[in-house]
Parts: C-alpha cells; structure tokens; sequence
C-alpha cells in the first residue's frame, strides 16, 4: 500500500510539473515586423459586390506616407492622440494611466500608431459601392474636414467629405470617459440618381508583434459571433489566410464584436447588433504582413435621392478592464464583451477569483493581502475535507510502528502483508490515499489563480510589501547574488539560478508541512519525498509573486492545521529540525 501512495504521489507531482511545463512561458516569439506604409486601395477596389473592405493591400507606394498630415485631436479623461484628416484614420492613441514599466517616468502605453510610424496600427471607417456601379468613394488619401479641433468626452466631431458629384459622406465621431468611442457614418444624397453603399469598418495591424509566448495567454484576432468565441493567433491566421484568398475567418451574423488583443490592451469593433453583418479576419502579405478585422453590412443602404443613410456602431480602444468590460456589455448589450480578456478553459472558475480577489483588493487597498484573506476562505471551504486527510495522516503516524512490526513479521509473504495492512487500515479508519487531498483540491485553485494574475490588467505592476512591486512578475530578488550584492545576474546564464526570497520561503513551509506527514518506510522513497520541495522552490521561481505567496500562505495554514490535528490525536510533535 506504501508503494502505491508513492506512486500515486510521484503521478500527482509529474502531472503538476508536466502541466507547468506546457504553461510557462517558452522564449518569446520574436518575429520581425515590417512597416506597411502602402495606401490602401479606395474602398470601391476593395471591395468586391458583396461590399467587403479589403480583399488584399495596394500595390507598393510611390512615396512613403508622410510623418506631417492634418489632425484632429483627441483629449479625454483615459486617453489622449490624434485622428489622421487624411484618410479619417484614428491612428493615434496614448492610455493615459498606464505606463510601460514601473519607473514614474517611463512612457505611457500607446495603443494605436500612424502608417507613418514603425507599428502601423489604426482603426479606419469607410463605404464600397458594388463593382457594377462607378461613384466617387472617399479612399486612404481622402482629406476630411473636422467641425471641430479636438475631440473630447463631452464634444463629438463630425469629419465630412464631399464627392463633388452629389454624395456628402460624414463620420461623426464621440468619446466617453474611459475607451468607448460611439461612430455614426452618414451619407446625404443630393444627386438625382439613387445610390447603393455598403459601409464598413476595420481594424488594421502593419506589422507581426512580438507576443508574449505564454500557452495559457492568447494574443491575436478574436471576436465573439453568435454567442462563440472566435480565436486565432497571429501565425494560424497567416497560414489560414494563405489557403483561402487572404481571409482567415468569415461569418455572417446578426451583432457580436471582433478586434485585436494583446495582453492588456484590446481595439475591437462592435457593430450594430441589430443589423445583419459579415465579420472578416485577413491576413495580407503585399510589402509586409498585414492583419485585419473588418465588418461590412450585408445588404447595402439604398440613398434615394434628397435622402439620406446612415449606420451607428462602437469601437474600444483601451485596458482590458473588467469591471468596464462588464458594464460596457450590459450598456451597449455586447454578447460576452468579457471574453477579451483570456479568462480560459475555467471561466466558471477564474472570473469569479477574480471578482473575489477584486471586491478584497478594493476593501483593503492591496492585492497581496486580497491574496492571504482569498486564501483563508478557500481554506475554510475545504476544511472538512483537509481536516479528514490530515486526521488520516496523523493515524498513519500513530500506526507507523505497528506497520514495521507486520513489514518485519511477513516481509517473506507479501500477500498476506497487504492484507493484513488493509484490515488495519480499515479497522483504524485510515485512508492511505489521503495525503494526496490536499494538494488535489487545491490545483484547481491554484491554476485559476494564476490564470487570474497573469491575465488580467488589475493585477498589472500590483505591489505587495517590500520588494514586491508587482505581484504578476517574478520575485525580482536573487539568492545567487546574494539578492543583488554581486553586481551579477546569474540567470542571464543559466535560467534556473533564479531563486527569490518569496520561493525559496515557499520551499521552506513546503519542507515543513512535509516533516508532519507520515514518510515513508523506504529510505529510498523518502529520500524522493524529500526532492519535491527542492522541485517545486525552483519550479516557482518564475513564477508570479502573487502565486507563489499564495502557496507559501496555503503552506502555512496547512501546517498550523495539521498541528493541531497531531495535537488532537496525542501524536508526539515530530522534530521538524531533523532531516
């Protein structure tokens, strides 16, 4: 029975650390981006007659776009930058409450960058007409007018462009105080002639960025259509794209909404949810890689003359913020706006930690003790079943000699031996297996709050106490240079000499809780029992701090159980010193 508790102990630590292997991250997949300067065609080109907005990129330019166009700008309360008037692309845009790194000084994220610039990306709105009807369509080197200089929260501006054969086109653009802008494109017919336009939207990206690496963190093209989320990454969209014409993904739907997300940020489309709708993820690879989600109505708008058409949508550019995404969902009735952010497998599982973690952030002002109480309440959740393992480990103590002697009296009859432990097992209400409880329950927890940590922007350059400026980023200090005393980074050389303070006091209480279960009767077994603290300080080590003290707390409080327990059940205090 021993042999099959260390087995079974030995498949629960190999399934652990093969499952860790497959969610921490790999190197980086740095990929090298190209700038596409090229204008894009006029929508009409674009656009076959069914009025999709882009079925590949421009021939190369002759010139490359120019750094200095005229601008509208943007100020508000969460953001702040600037629509190009020629091309009416908002290309411009600087989250004004998050910076790159923990430094006071470094720059503020910016999200969306000008044709202009290294990383091309923008959000751009237009029409098409069908390729059997010649109209004159604002195109990329459109010059709009602007009814206003800047764009605020509280004062919309209207961008209007006029054909010169009849078609006024406008975009009336607005802002609310965090990343929700609100656009109305209008089309007046004063012509004599009715005329047929299919308006569009899109979302462009000029380069390959560098994403994180992460398996358990999807960065790419995703959008949620008819209640089902729709994910592919950068590369799975290239290699789509080039089986089928540049198009990766296509669906026909009534609503939904479909971007671009990194990490911590997301520029997404949400259209009309009213209105029939085809969502188009591409890939174009003229001069460059090219990465685009668009929507373009169905049925086109039919302008009679005097008339005119016009179709409302949004468009967010900004945090993944949580709380914003779920009251933007209940606004604007946007299904699963939530799922921007790579909740997972687990969502019934990860969304609600999060709120707990939040609702306890919000009340104590710090997401390292929101950890340590969140962590007393999973603890009292599964008290009943941890007090049983620990009382049926502390039997297994009280037995040990017993269990020697009947190892001693029928070492030559193994049979029997076996079924002799049974009875006993039995007759003492012992479960063998119990040991494993413990660590059982709390996988599941313990996954979803790293998915928790590591996904969400709340827990983003969260500091905890003392040298834990951010709980989602590693222990920042050392052993192997004596936490920074040698002017040296180990770990430049070899990955695995990283050991912080945090990990390597979680290896401790793992050690210490691991003295108070009963060991093996084997030397040699317990000398692999005593290899999984080693195991799992270094496995941690890079880790997310927030992780690795909810460990080292869970380790803390299980030890203070089980003591207590052995003291319940007259078991003699084991001499945690000895080795």
């Amino acid at each position: 029975m021993d042999q099959k508790r260390l087995i079974l102990a030995i498949a629960i630590s190999a399934f652990i650390l093969l499952v860790f292997q497959v969610l921490m991250p790999h190197p980086p997949v740095r990929q090298q981006h190209q700038a596409a300067n090229e204008p894009v065609s006029s929508p009409a080109k674009l656009a076959p007659a069914q009025g999709a907005p882009g079925q590949g990129a421009a021939a190369a330019p002759q010139t490359e776009p120019p750094k200095v166009v005229p601008r509208l700008t943007i100020s508000a309360p969460s953001v702040h930058g600037s629509i190009s008037l020629v091309g009416a692309r908002i290309d411009e845009l600087v989250l004004n409450d998050y910076r790159v790194s923990l430094d006071p000084n470094s720059a503020l994220v910016q999200l969306l960058e000008p044709r202009s610039e290294a990383k091309p990306y923008y959000v751009q709105y237009g029409w098409s007409a069908p390729s059997s009807v010649s109209v004159k369509l604002p195109d990329n080197e459109t010059l709009w007018k602007a009814s206003a200089n800047t764009l605020t929260a509280t004062e919309p501006v209207t961008l209007s462009w006029d054909n010169g054969e009849g078609l006024t086109f406008e975009i009336v653009l607005s802002i609310d105080e965090h990343y929700m802008f609100s656009v109305e494109q209008r089309v007046r017919n004063t012509g004599s002639a009715p005329v047929q336009l299919y308006p569009w939207s899109r979302i462009r990206r000029d380069y390959t960025p560098v994403v994180s690496g992460y398996y358990i963190l999807f960065e790419g093209l995703l959008g949620v259509e008819e209640g089902r989320l729709e994910e592919t990454t950068y590369a799975n969209t290239k290699s789509a794209a080039e089986k089928n014409s540049g198009i990766a993904f296509e669906k026909s739907a009534d609503g939904g909404w479909a971007g671009i997300t990194d990490k911590y940020w997301l520029t997404a489309l949400v259209p009309d949810q009213q209105v029939p709708s085809k969502v188009t993820f591409r890939y174009i690879s003229e001069n460059g890689d090219h990465y685009q989600v668009d929507y373009a109505a169905e049925q086109p708008q039919v302008i009679a003359p005097g008339a005119a058409a016009s179709v409302a949508s949004h468009m967010f550019a900004g945090a993944k913020v949580v709380d914003l995404l779920d009251r933007y969902e209940r606004e604007y009735h946007i299904p699963s706006f939530d799922k921007a952010v790579d909740f997972g497998w687990f969502y019934f599982l990860t969304k609600p930690i999060f709120y707990a973690l939040d609702w306890l952030n919000k009340l104590f002002g710090n997401f390292g003790i929101a950890i340590l109480v969140f962590t007393v309440f999973v603890k009292a959740l599964f008290f009943p079943l941890a007090n049983y393992s620990y009382r049926s480990m502390s039997k297994m103590r009280l037995l040990g000699p017993k269990m020697q002697a009947m190892r001693e009296r029928l070492k030559d009859d193994p049979a029997r031996m076996q079924q002799e432990m049974m009875a006993l097992y039995k007759a003492e209400g012992v479960n063998p297996a119990s040991g494993c409880l413990p660590m059982l329950i709390q996988i599941p927890v313990f996954f979803s709050l790293y998915k928790v940590i590591f996904v969400t922007i709340e827990m983003r350059q969260a500091p905890f106490f003392g040298w834990i400026r951010d709980l989602s980023q590693p222990d920042p200090t050392n052993v192997f240079n004596l936490l920074g005393l040698l002017p040296f980074d180990p770990a430049h050389y070899l990955p695995l000499l990283h050991l912080g303070v945090w990990p390597l006091i979680m290896g401790i209480t793992m050690f210490l809780q691991q003295k108070l279960n009963p060991p093996p009767p084997d030397p040699m077994q317990a000398r692999m029992f005593q290899l999984m603290p080693v195991i799992f300080t270094f496995m941690l080590a890079n880790m997310p701090a927030g992780l690795v003290i909810y460990w080292t707390w869970n380790n803390l409080l299980s030890i203070g159980q089980q003591w207590i327990i052995m003291r319940r059940t007259q078991l003699p205090k084991p001499n945690l010193a000895q080795t």
